[in-house]
């Protein structure tokens, strides 16, 4: 995974925290859409990996 997309989904992650999640929503959606086939495999483990990211508190 590139650095940027990780860098946009921890964001998204700490947006989501916040309780900012129209924008942790547009942050993510960016990168997501721009994921060829290998890199979306990355993110979906990524984001199985680290689900508790978007929950936890600050």
């Amino acid at each position: 995974m590139r650095n940027s997309t990780r860098h946009a989904l921890e964001r998204a992650a700490e947006l989501t925290r916040k309780g900012r999640l129209v924008e942790a929503v547009a942050t993510a959606e960016v990168v997501i859409n721009a994921a060829d086939e290998f890199e979306s495999a990355d993110i979906r483990q990524w984001l199985t990996d680290h689900a508790d990211d978007f929950t936890r508190e600050d």
